[in-house]
């Protein structure tokens, strides 16, 4: 074995023996230039170094937090060394032996700052000031001792202009609550840890380059001022230098991503790092923020995000903050990014000095809070790199996140054993709303208001640290995982759209162990030639609205939705209990035509018992799941009414946030969709419908009209003619046994060879009625008129709602390809975040692949 190797064996091992944390070490050196990296997830019984030996690699050692996740090394190459070992593997005897369960060569990426944006308005140098507030200002600095020479013009901290449009921290700091013991990370570009206004508060244990893999996270290029001015935001030394921090007393330490390309491996890495000491992550950046990107973190980052919430701070969660984004000016949505949209992320969009929504800051349903940056003619005041430099004009969502950040430390200062969602519940009590007049906010099942632009509000530092002291902490976190509702239809343009739903039952809800909602979960598998078009509504029981998905003009896929998680806050605290429903629309009349495949939902919320909630899984290992957290997969759609109502506010509760989206003109009546409904108690109804703006399931059309209804409900009708199609198949199953006893019963009567008369009558009426071994492979064959009794059989069974699994009860031959397709299938969403808790997604079939391109794949 190679020396590397043995060297970072005994690394891993010391860390192991110590019980030691692997972020506490410096992470090893990377070459990509010259070397290839391979991230392996191994079961408990292998051993790295022996795969390394196998595979001809180096070993790196473990990837971070991750529990049996390995890093692996090699030369620059186009081939993938671990893929070429499984292929050669493939089919031997010993091929699990070598306990990979997920191997994934790396790649680099570069993630991208939300850096402020071009100011459209004149920058405005004089501003009547209110005298009383200048007093009231130099008060306070008195009174704090704060001479630093730009703290008058932090507005955000205290605004003596616009009276009220601040971050109202000042009476926190004068009780003496400035962030003692508090320590926010800035993933970033960098953080200069020289700085006059910083050095006191660097907190060095918690910092690392990623970027130049060394210990000091200082900015080395022209452009490293991000980081270092997020920081300053949030804990600028009170001193003589430029400003002061919202939480001046909490530490910060650096971790430096953003400079140059990075790989999964480390980026995971970066978002454990030092994960008992950093308690606040403080991220301004994501995917592109120009109208058309869609981009979720990779398996291994989601990891480690789930990682940091479950054993982050001794367990009580990992704090990540993320901007929202700067795309608004492109038509962008922060429910397209992967990072914003996550159950385990504060997202927080901007105000500017006035409490106006600047051009820039994102709106979406995943959205908790605003707090204040750029815009009305200013920016945000804090320092820059250098030993005594300062900076007027940070903004962006940029300047948001750890604005918000800064005042979380607050937070932990008094409550130090808040976890990550009672954070969440405190900013969603606290959080002011701000310009109720601009028709943008509607009122949520708990009677809080809510805005896709502003979130639940303005951060309010004074109100959220007050309510922080008593906040009574909320019990552990537990989910309901939807079966997935198989809808395969065509999706009309214009206003139309397609409804499709789902009920759930107070016994789903009861067995999940669910008391009320937090965050909503939408997982959508959607084609279309041109992705933009789409808009997705979701609404609860409730009849609560939430824009999961608007149209982005800029937007020209052709990729559709793929296993897409949409999320939204907006149903915080609804039970969950009834008929959800979701309306895709194709909102441009155009050659471009999409399809809606299937949809789930996922309700996370706190738990009724605590004792028996149990942490979420990391993604791909959901196997671990309790019983109690998974359900029986059923794949249901309804035929489609031939009329429908146009009044959307009765059919769906009042939901009047979404009546007059922007679409063009409604098109034709679309084509109906196919299937029926199957009962079952253990799992949600689904149905679905195009409308305008749609009816219930309960009116859909389950028989052709013509048979008598007797006035009962659609459902019981199909149950009524299914029991006598039952009974009379029964019936006429034994008149054939009556018959065929008779006639044999005759033949001995007429002296005739019995063997050979019966087996000849047989055949004759039944094909030979048994299976008879042939060459085909397939365990026999059936011939004659028995297949075709089994097909009329299996038809009528179809037309009641047999689905692709029961369907296999009637096939003769056992189908080698379905069993590699579903191999592969199961393969492709190994690691998909929450795919595999217990859901049997077979149902989709053949159908799904070719509807969403994957045939070949």
């Amino acid at each position: 074995m190679r020396i590397t190797s043995w060297i970072a064996l005994l690394q891993l091992v010391a860390v192991e023996l110590c019980g030691g944390s692997s972020s506490s070490n410096t992470p090893l050196a990377r070459q990509y230039d010259t070397r290839e990296y391979y991230a392996v997830h191994l079961s408990r019984h292998a051993t790295p170094h022996d795969l390394a030996g196998r595979l001809g690699l180096d070993f790196e050692g473990k990837i971070g937090e991750l529990d049996d996740h390995y890093l692996f090394s090699g030369p620059k190459g186009d081939a993938d060394v671990i893929e070429q070992y499984q292929l050669r593997q493939k089919g031997k005897r010993d091929a699990s032996s070598d306990g990979i369960l997920f191997a994934q060569k790396q790649k680099l990426k570069r993630l991208v700052k939300r850096i402020p944006p071009p100011p459209r308005e004149k920058r405005l140098e004089d501003r009547a000031q209110d005298k009383g507030l200048v007093r009231e200002l130099e008060h306070i600095s008195s009174a704090l001792d704060i001479r630093d020479p730009i703290f008058h013009e932090q507005w955000h901290l205290f605004n003596t202009v616009e009276q009220g449009h601040d971050v109202n921290v000042t009476g926190l700091w004068l009780e003496g609550i400035t962030g003692h013991g508090s320590t926010v990370a800035i993933v970033d570009d960098g953080l200069d840890m020289y700085s006059d206004d910083l050095k006191d508060n660097y907190f060095a244990k918690g910092s690392y380059d990623f970027n130049d893999q060394t210990a000091e996270p200082r900015p080395r290029l022209s452009d490293d001022r991000h980081g270092t001015r997020c920081a300053g935001e949030i804990a600028a030394v009170r001193n003589n230098v430029c400003g002061v921090g919202v939480a001046y007393d909490a530490k910060v330490a650096g971790i430096r991503i953003l400079s140059k390309q990075i790989s999964d491996a480390d980026e995971a890495v970066a978002l454990n790092y030092a994960y008992q000491d950093n308690q606040i992550y403080s991220c301004s950046w994501g995917p592109p923020d120009d109208g058309k990107s869609m981009e979720a973190p990779g398996i291994l980052i989601k990891k480690a995000i789930l990682k940091g919430i479950n054993q982050g701070r001794g367990g009580l969660g990992s704090i990540f903050v993320f901007a929202s984004g700067n795309g608004a000016a492109n038509g962008d949505n922060c429910n397209f990014d992967g990072y914003t949209n996550s159950i385990y992320s504060i997202t927080v969009g901007a105000v500017d000095r006035k409490g106006n929504h600047p051009y820039y800051s994102e709106h979406c349903s995943a959205q908790m809070v605003v707090t204040y940056s750029s815009g009305s003619g200013d920016a945000i005041h804090t320092t820059d790199v250098g030993t005594n430099k300062c900076y007027s004009g940070h903004g962006g969502t940029s300047a948001a996140a750890p604005l918000a950040a800064g005042i979380f430390a607050l937070v932990l200062s008094v409550r130090p054993e808040l976890t990550w969602r009672d954070l969440q519940y405190l900013s969603m009590d606290t959080a002011v709303p701000i310009n109720v007049d601009d028709g943008m906010w509607e009122k949520t099942a708990l009677g809080k208001l809510y805005s896709h632009r502003y979130g639940y509000g303005k951060l309010d530092a004074y109100a959220i640290v007050q309510a922080a002291k008593t906040f009574k902490l909320v019990k552990p976190q537990t989910w309901y995982k939807s079966p997935v509702v198989l809808a395969n239809h065509e999706i009309p343009q214009g206003q139309k759209g397609l409804r499709s739903e789902i009920e759930i039952t107070e016994q789903h809800i009861k067995d999940a162990n669910v008391a009320r909602l937090e965050h909503v979960q939408v997982r959508m598998n959607a084609v279309h030639g041109r992705r933009g078009d789409l808009s997705v509504d979701l609404i609860s029981p409730n009849g609560v609205v939430s824009h999961i998905a608007t149209k982005r003009d800029l937007d020209n896929s052709a990729q559709g939705y793929e296993n897409w998680d949409f999320m939204t806050v907006k149903h915080w605290g609804e039970d969950g209990i009834g008929k959800w429903a979701i309306i895709i629309r194709d909102t441009q009349e155009n050659e471009y035509n999409g399809t809606l495949v299937d949809w789930s939902i996922t309700l996370w919320g706190e738990a009724i018992n605590a004792d028996l909630a149990e942490p979420h899984p990391l993604p791909g290992e959901e196997n671990k799941l309790p019983a109690s957290h998974t359900t029986s997969a059923l794949h249901t759609t309804t035929d489609l009414p031939s009329e429908f109502p146009t009044d959307h506010a009765a059919a769906t509760g009042n939901p009047t946030d979404h009546l007059h989206r922007p679409v063009n003109s409604k098109p034709g009546s679309s084509n109906g969709a196919q299937g029926t409904p199957t009962d079952n108690a253990a799992s949600p109804s689904s149905s679905s419908t195009t409308a305008e703006d749609s009816t219930s399931s309960d009116s859909a059309a389950y028989l052709p009209s013509f048979l008598p209804t007797f006035g009962v409900s659609a459902k019981t009708q199909a149950w009524m003619y299914g029991a006598i199609i039952v009974i009379a198949l029964f019936i006429g199953a034994v008149a054939v046994y009556l018959l065929k006893q008779r006639r044999k019963a005759q033949a001995r009567e007429d002296g005739m060879n019995y063997e050979f008369e019966a087996l000849g009558d047989a055949d004759l009426e039944e094909g030979g009625g048994r299976s008879r071994g042939g060459s085909g492979g397939g365990g026999g064959q059936t011939t004659g008129a028995a297949a075709g009794g089994r097909r009329k059989a299996r038809d009528l069974y179809d037309a009641f709602g047999a689905s692709d699994d029961e369907e296999e009860l009637f096939s003769d031959d056992n189908d080698e390809d379905g069993d590699e397709d579903a191999e592969a299938s199961e393969k492709e969403d190994y690691y998909d975040h929450d795919a595999a808790r217990g859901i049997d997604e077979s149902g989709k079939g053949e159908d799904r692949q070719k509807l969403l391109g994957r045939e070949n794949r």
